[in-house]
C-alpha cells in the first residue's frame, strides 16, 4: 500500500506529519509519499534517521550497513515537491481553484493517476473535500460524499455521518450516508449487519424535522438494518452502530463530544490534586484511567474517512500528533486493501428502488 500524505497540512507543522509517516513506515510496513515543500520535508526527515535505521534489519555485513539501513527505510518514504500550501483559514473553493500546485491537490492527483492507494491530510477540511471532488470525483450514484466520524461507545465504536461536509441535506443524501457508513462499519469493526438509526429529538416515529421524517420513510423502505429514530443520549451506549444526520448537526455533536472529553479529563485532574487521599486513589486506579483515556482518544482512529469519493481519503484533526497521523495512514491502507468503495456500491444496490423513487421526487 502506498499512501499519499499531505506534508504541509495541520496546525502542528510538518514535523508531526513526518514523524507520523516514519511511524507508519516502521511499525506498519507501509509506503508513504510525503507531498509538500521538499526542503522542509527532508529537513524534518533528518531528525528520524536513527529511528529509520533501527526499524529494518541490516542490509549487509559490511561497515556501511547502518547507512544502507537508512537508505532502505527511506526507500519507503518518497517526497513529491509542491510549491503551494492551502492555509487552514482559506476559502476551500478559492484555494483549490487558484493553488493547483498545493500539497493537497498534488496528493489527490497521485491518487487519480494510480500512484497512491489513498490520501491522508490534516489540513483544511473543506479544501481537502474540494480537492478530492475536483480530482477523483464521486462514486457512481452518490449525490454527496460525507465525513464519517468515529465515536467510542460502551460496546463497539459508532460511525456518525455526516460530521461536517454537508450542512444542508435532503433525505436521499442521508439514505446514502447510512449505506456508506454501514459498509465502513462492517469492514472496519466487523459488524455483519450494522444497526442504522437517524439522529432525532425523540425515538417516536413522528418526532423530528422534515429532513428526519423524510429520511425515516426512505430508510424504512431500504434493506439496511434500520432501527428507527435515536436520540443524542444513545450515541455512547453502543446499541446503534451507524447514526445518520446532516453535517451541521453531526459537526456540533463531534465538537461537543471532543470538548466534553477534554473537560472531563481536566476536571478529574483537579479532583485528584485536591487531597492526599485522592492522589493515592489515582495511583491505585491510574491504569483504568489510562485505558479510559485511550478509548476516548481521537488519535486511536487517526482521522475520519471521506466516504463517497471515487477513491480513499482521510481527514485528520488539525491538531493531530504523530500517533494520530500514523493511525490515519493505517486506516487509509486498510480501507484501500479491503476495497471499501466496492462494498459501498454493493450495499447501495439494496436501496436502489428507494433511491430511484427519491431521485424522481
Amino acid at each position: 500500500m502506498r499512501i499519499a500524505l499531505d506534508g504541509m497540512g495541520g496546525d502542528l507543522g510538518p514535523d508531526e506529519i513526518v514523524a507520523g509517516a516514519v511511524q507508519a513506515v516502521c511499525e506498519l510496513g507501509l509506503h508513504v509519499t510525503l507531498v509538500g515543500d521538499e526542503t522542509t520535508l527532508r529537513k524534518a526527515l533528518e531528525n528520524h534517521e536513527r529511528e529509520l535505521s533501527l526499524c529494518q534489519p541490516a542490509s549487509s555485513d559490511n561497515d556501511e550497513s547502518p547507512a544502507l539501513e537508512v537508505s532502505s527505510a527511506f526507500s519507503r518514504i518518497d517526497i513529491v515537491h509542491t510549491t503551494q500550501v492551502v492555509e487552514m483559514g482559506e476559502a476551500p473553493l478559492e484555494a483549490v481553484r487558484h493553488k493547483k500546485d498545493s500539497s493537497i491537490m498534488a496528493a489527490f492527483r497521485l491518487l487519480k493517476n494510480g500512484e497512491a492507494d489513498a490520501v491522508v491530510s490534516a489540513g483544511n477540511s473543506g479544501a481537502t473535500m474540494a480537492a478530492a471532488l475536483k480530482t477523483v470525483g464521486r462514486l457512481p450514484g452518490i449525490s454527496r460524499p460525507g465525513i464519517a466520524g468515529i465515536f467510542p461507545t460502551m460496546k463497539k465504536p459508532l460511525v456518525m455521518m455526516d460530521v461536517g461536509a454537508n450542512v444542508d441535506c435532503r433525505p436521499l443524501h442521508l439514505l446514502q450516508f447510512g449505506a456508506m457508513a454501514a459498509a465502513f462499519s462492517k469492514l472496519l469493526f466487523g459488524i455483519e449487519r450494522p444497526r442504522v438509526g437517524i439522529l432525532s429529538i425523540g425515538e417516536e416515529r413522528g418526532k423530528g424535522n422534515a429532513l428526519v421524517k423524510g429520511t425515516h420513510e426512505l430508510l424504512s423502505k431500504s434493506r439496511l438494518n434500520y432501527i428507527g429514530n435515536v436520540e443524542g443520549r444513545d450515541t455512547f451506549q453502543g446499541d446503534v452502530d451507524v447514526m445518520v444526520c446532516d453535517g451541521f448537526v453531526g459537526n456540533v455533536c463531534l465538537k461537543l463530544s471532543e470538548g466534553l472529553a477534554e473537560a472531563m479529563v481536566a476536571m478529574l485532574r483537579e479532583e485528584f490534586d485536591k487531597s492526599l487521599t485522592s492522589k493515592v486513589g489515582y495511583l491505585l486506579s491510574r491504569s483504568s484511567y489510562a485505558n479510559l483515556k485511550k478509548r476516548t482518544d481521537y488519535a486511536e482512529y487517526g482521522g475520519a474517512p471521506l466516504l463517497g469519493l471515487n477513491g480513499i481519503g482521510i481527514i485528520c484533526h488539525g491538531r493531530s500528533h504523530s500517533k494520530a497521523i500514523k493511525n490515519a495512514v493505517r486506516i487509509a491502507a486498510e480501507l484501500a486493501e479491503k476495497r471499501v468503495n466496492d462494498h459501498i456500491l454493493d450495499l447501495l444496490t439494496n436501496a436502489l428502488p428507494v433511491m430511484d423513487a427519491a431521485l424522481a421526487d
